[in-house]
């Protein structure tokens, strides 16, 4: 008689992954509210892209509107409940070290505050979940900046600066000059796969893995801009996708 193999046990969150689900998670609620013009969402928004550009030191006001609690803690399992995968076979998240948590909190800081800069005064979400039929990850959303037929110069330059940058505050003061770009064209971004790729960015051989992803999805989105149609409603569940490589 055999005995069934037992299951191994599931691997624990991605640090990479928990610094995601903590960025939809602030952000879903802040975004609806905002959207919706309540006045706790509104001065939520206003404190966070005064932090925009800036190290997640310099502004104490943001250390109390930032709950970074679940990343000191082991969680359960997928990480922030509806914004998890519910594919993903992931078990209890383990107790993070001092780099780690220093790394994910920044990361979390400058997500958070690149998008309220980019939500403010905008009607439409400015955060939207990437999905491969509806790629939103930076490299796309700067790709649709452009003529759908052409490639403008300029701004590949700031995408390619942005991408060099020697230090993580560099880095968002960058994607700062970009995000007022997709501002103006009211083009959305997911920044809860964006809080995880700076997260990754900043450990050794991160940067080069985070630029390979941004300048892939820049070369896949080929498609002219959408409509504004069904980019203006507000998207629940915005964790990115587990592949990321079109993101």
């Amino acid at each position: 008689m055999t005995t069934a193999p037992v299951p191994a046990p599931p691997a624990p969150v991605p640090v990479h992954q928990r610094v995601a689900d903590l960025a939809a998670a602030h952000i879903v609620p802040w975004q609806e509210g905002y959207l919706q013009d309540r006045s706790q969402a509104v001065a939520a928004l206003a404190r966070l892209r005064r932090g925009a550009g800036r190290a997640a030191g310099e502004l104490p006001d943001l250390w109390s509107l930032i709950d970074t609690d679940p990343l000191h803690g082991t969680g359960g399992a997928g990480g922030t409940g509806d914004t998890a995968d519910p594919h993903a076979p992931h078990g209890p998240a383990r107790r993070l070290g001092e780099r780690e948590l220093i790394r994910a909190e920044d990361a979390l800081h400058a997500a958070l505050t690149l998008w309220a800069f980019h939500q403010q005064s905008r009607g439409a979400p400015m955060h939207r979940r990437h999905t491969r039929e509806r790629p939103a990850g930076l490299g796309a959303a700067v790709r649709r900046l452009m003529p759908a037929d052409g490639i403008d110069e300029p701004v590949r330059k700031r995408l390619v600066r942005a991408g060099s940058a020697p230090d993580l505050v560099t880095l968002t003061q960058r994607l700062r000059d970009l995000v007022s770009l997709l501002r103006r064209e009211d083009i959305p971004l997911d920044y809860a796969l964006l809080a995880g790729q700076l997260y990754v960015w900043q450990w050794p051989d991160g940067p080069a893995a985070v630029r390979r992803r941004w300048g892939r999805s820049f070369h896949e989105q080929r498609r002219p801009r959408p409509a504004p149609d069904a980019d203006t409603a507000p998207d629940a569940n915005t964790l990115p996708d587990t592949d990321k490589d079109a993101s």
